[in-house]
């Protein structure tokens, strides 16, 4: 029993399946909830879009004996990218709590119309979904808020895991 190779599996393994499981239930209040994403929240589906067969990889990487160093940057690069989603989920929650400016493409004043003749049509056609209004609170955090502790926490799991194939 090698127990760098398998930290790493755990690391990683666990990793695939928290990413798995926050993005199923990303769809569950998108698709069953009809709670609608705004594109923050879209941008912070990303990393879990990179963690989930990265990590999968990496789990099977360290069950077949691969290079514990190519296994490590494996998951270094999952600890930069979750980490860097936490800082994307906390910007999108300080958005929400005011503390900021977010995007302009989501939050903001709507300030061009466009064809005011068309203007009814258009409002009827699109629903925009603004990064600036919480949709959702548990316990006080919203989904973006969830989504920084998460990352974070996958991050650190990742970077325990790195540490580990040294």
């Amino acid at each position: 029993m090698n127990r760098p190779r398998d930290a790493i599996f755990v690391a990683s393994a666990g990793i695939a399946a928290i990413a798995a499981a926050t993005i199923a239930g990303a769809w569950f209040f998108e698709l069953v909830l009809d709670i609608r994403p705004c594109p923050l929240c879209l941008e912070q589906r990303y990393a879990y879009y990179l963690a989930i067969p990265l990590a999968a990889l990496v789990a099977f990487g360290a069950s077949q004996g691969v290079s514990r160093r190519l296994l490590g940057a494996g998951l270094v690069i999952l600890a930069l990218a979750l980490l860097a989603n936490a800082g994307l989920g906390a910007y999108h929650a300080g958005v929400e709590w005011g503390f900021w400016q977010g995007p302009t493409d989501c939050s903001g004043p709507i300030v061009d119309f466009g064809n005011t003749g068309n203007l009814l049509d258009s409002l009827n056609k699109v629903k925009v979904i603004r990064c600036d209004e919480v949709q959702w609170r548990f316990l006080g955090l919203s989904l973006a808020g969830y989504n920084a502790l998460i990352s974070l926490g996958m991050a650190a799991l990742a970077a325990w895991g790195a540490a580990k194939a040294r």
